[in-house]
């Protein structure tokens, strides 16, 4: 097998780049069974500003939906979420807007709904980047996906995002599987008439949002199998990466710090479901998890065009 730095190219070297192989030389040592890899998606494996990929595709619907009845325009949030104004957004929370949108789906089947993503996701452009949304994943991820994948590691997307959302886009886009994905997850209603039952999409959680300690009980339930590799943006896969961290070694914690403005976004990354008390890089330092900066450790961000 080739020198595993040369299957990284897009990371630069540099201590965040030696942790990372130091790691990955030494998991060969790990029985098959236990290399798990457990992977935040948004701003972790692709770009999640200006605003979430799945709010845009919810938007997108509720626009479609006010087309056809210009009513649904007054009903509660959907005025605010129209008008783009950020701060009453903000103010409603992400939690109502996310229901609200989820509503408008409502009533689909899972095949209907994973078609309607894919269609979104094959015209939607990024806000500012230019380029196509399915273009924003990160050039380095992808290539430490490949590598993961070539040491036999089991790699599974763990995110605050919807399930189903995720589910659509995951293999294609990662090469992991839609059991793989764990996420927020929505109940389903089951139609039964005449014993041949089916399943229709509701407006209601399934527990709650999968963020922080919710990863945990995700994984476990789920997957069953504790990561000895957490990767993660902000304080929602804070337990995450700890938990991670604190398994039988060799283990890894990888935080990603948005710094670069230039090319990608700088800001800190948060969680959404609830308050932290600690920003995520104190976190990280005080904790010892290895920290890519995007502006220093990452040659290319983005995969090239064309």
């Amino acid at each position: 097998m080739p020198e595993l730095a040369t299957l990284l190219p897009s990371w630069r070297p540099g201590p965040t780049r030696d942790a990372l192989v130091a790691f990955l030389d030494a998991v060969t040592e790990v029985p098959a069974e236990r290399r798990v890899a457990c992977l935040d998606n948004d701003g972790t494996l692709w770009c999640e500003r200006p605003s979430y990929v799945q709010l845009d595709l919810f938007l997108d619907v509720l626009r479609q939906a006010v087309d056809r009845d210009p009513g649904v325009a007054k009903q509660a949030a959907f005025a605010e979420l129209l008008s783009g104004d950020r701060a009453a957004i903000a103010d409603l929370g992400l939690a109502r807007v996310a229901m609200a949108l989820a509503g408008l789906c409502a009533g689909l089947s899972p095949e209907e709904f994973i078609a309607r993503v894919r269609e979104f996701l094959g015209r939607a452009r990024h806000a500012t980047l230019d380029r196509p949304i399915l273009t924003t994943v990160y050039q380095p991820m992808l290539e430490l996906l490949d590598v993961l994948r070539s040491l036999d590691f089991t790699i599974c997307v763990v995110t605050g995002g919807g399930t189903e959302f995720v589910r659509a886009i995951s293999d294609d886009l990662y090469g992991v599987p839609p059991e793989r994905v764990v996420g927020t997850l929505l109940e389903y209603d089951v139609v039964d008439p005449d014993g041949r039952p089916s399943l229709l999409r509701s407006d209601r959680l399934f527990g709650e949002a999968n963020e922080g300690a919710a990863k945990l009980g995700g994984i476990q339930t789920q997957l069953g199998r504790r990561p000895i590799l957490g990767v993660g943006n902000s304080g929602g896969d804070r337990q995450m990466l700890a938990w991670a961290a604190a398994g039988e070694g060799p283990t890894l914690a990888l935080l990603v710090d948005h710094d670069d403005a230039e090319r990608e976004f700088s800001y800190r990354s948060q969680a959404e479901s609830f308050t932290e008390t600690e920003p995520i890089t104190a976190v990280a330092a005080r904790l010892g998890w290895t920290v890519v900066s995007i502006a220093r450790d990452w040659e290319t961000v983005f995969p090239p065009l064309g």
